[in-house]
């Protein structure tokens, strides 16, 4: 009996345990990603180096994929400007649609200034040193001295990727801009590890007095900082890198001062006062300013959804979900239009799309379980459609000119990757473009069919 047909946005952590949960229940699950391959961030936003961590969640997403009733079609981005439609989805008569897409919009500074080169978002950034299509062909040139906008866990691998792992040439410095002080910093400190070798203690030591009075107006005392968030400050420096990391804390752009190229090359900063605000604290600014030496300035202050995909969105850069949570545990992942005043029946956000740079792995899996637990009550008495079938579909997209690629295509892709890296003696490639990617297949599936026809000739 054919229990119904799910469609499911995204492929990445949320979008994939999400299909699995939802498919394991007997329903018909077809997934559609933007990008060829599965995986979202923990294929495109772990850190490069974390081939072992990148290797498991592989194999764990591919198990997912052999599920029967579960198809998947990359390279099918639902955005509309020649691509699928939120209308296309609807007009295909699924039971719910979950959308699993991440927060793939750009959170900007505001500045003035802004629009000039050598600014970059960290996801986007992160997207380009992790080889995703497009971002992997764009222009991410980095100069002598680089600012990171933020104090967390992007911060630092990106801080990693500048000083210890980019290809070519490296910057001198990098500088963190912190707008609150040192004991706000929100990066793990095992991760820190990676980059520790580069703080500068002198610089590092001057910063702290240049703060002092200001952090002890909220009862923070700066002898007690290794104790909370700097440990290394107690231990001795093992090693002394190349490439200076800095900090400079309680400090806020204000504005992006370009040179006759259109670059930046200083940034102009406001000083702030920390203030305490209930229990926790907060930055104000002053009407202190200073100009600092930058060529290049990334920003990694969070992310939010992307608009174009066509569900009602607010001010934050959210997708509007149900605002009546006391009517039942699930109303937080139903989609809900403010203009009609009701909830899109059977449309549902997990994950990122549901609260933007919220955790990592393991919170993407356990919030698009718990989503699913509600989702699948509403299917239980949701009305019976008819869906079209995979033959429907897999027209319809060569109609439209897309070269959707199906989940036997993906493990094609994935042999020929490793074949590569083998044969250069490395642990892991990626193909940065789409096209690559495609041509990879092909010439697999060539090889393939050459081999089935030598065997039964033989």
């Amino acid at each position: 009996m054919d229990r119904g047909t799910v469609l499911v946005v995204g492929a990445g952590p949320a979008g994939l345990f999400a299909s699995r949960k939802i498919a394991a229940a007997g329903y018909r699950v077809i997934i559609l990603n933007r990008d060829i391959k599965p995986g979202g961030l923990a294929e495109y936003g772990i850190y490069p180096q974390k081939f072992h961590m990148k290797g498991g969640l592989r194999k764990q997403f591919f198990k997912f994929l052999e599920m029967p009733n579960l198809s998947y079609f990359g390279n099918t981005p639902v955005l509309g400007h020649g691509s699928l439609t939120l209308g296309d989805l609807r007009q295909w008569n699924p039971s719910a649609i979950v959308f699993a897409v991440g927060a793939q919009g750009t959170k900007t500074l505001g500045l003035p200034g802004e629009e000039g080169k050598g600014l970059y978002s960290a996801k986007d950034f992160v997207f380009h040193y992790n080889q995703l299509p497009p971002f992997a062909s764009m222009d991410f040139s980095i100069g002598r001295r680089v600012a990171i906008v933020g104090m967390g866990n992007v911060m630092v691998d990106i801080a990693r990727w500048l000083l210890e792992d980019m290809p070519g040439e490296r910057p001198e410095e990098v500088a963190v801009i912190a707008r609150r002080g040192p004991f706000e910093a929100k990066f793990d400190k095992k991760e820190f590890d990676y980059v520790e070798m580069h703080l500068d203690r002198g610089s590092f030591s001057e910063e702290l007095r240049r703060v002092q009075e200001r952090v002890q107006g909220c009862g923070q005392d700066i002898s007690k900082l290794a104790e909370s968030t700097f440990p290394w400050l107690d231990q001795p420096l093992a090693q002394i890198a190349p490439g200076k990391l800095s900090f400079r804390f309680l400090t806020s752009p204000s504005a992006v001062l370009l040179d006759e190229a259109g670059r930046i090359n200083r940034l102009r900063v406001t000083e702030n006062d920390l203030v305490l605000k209930g229990d926790t604290t907060a930055a104000r600014a002053t009407d202190q300013t200073a100009e600092l030496e930058f060529d290049t300035l990334i920003y990694a202050i969070g992310d939010i959804v992307d608009p174009a995909l066509g569900l009602p969105c607010d001010k934050k850069g959210y997708y509007i979900t149900n605002p009546d949570e006391s009517r039942h545990e699930g109303a937080a992942y139903e989609v809900f239009d403010p203009q009609t005043g009701k909830v899109l029946a059977g449309e549902f956000v997990v994950g990122w799309a549901r609260k933007a740079s919220d955790g990592l792995v393991g919170k993407a899996r356990f919030d698009a379980e718990q989503g699913c637990d509600h989702i699948l009550k509403y299917l239980e008495t949701a009305p019976s459609r008819i869906a079209p079938s995979l033959e429907d579909i897999t027209r319809g997209f060569s109609r439209r000119g897309t070269r959707a690629v199906d989940k036997g295509e993906i493990k094609l892709l994935a042999r020929t990757e490793e074949a590569e890296a083998k044969a250069h003696n490395l642990p892991a490639i990626k193909f940065p473009t789409n096209e690559q990617m495609l041509a990879a297949i092909e010439k697999e599936k060539s090889a393939s069919g050459s081999s089935k026809s030598g065997s039964a000739a033989a």
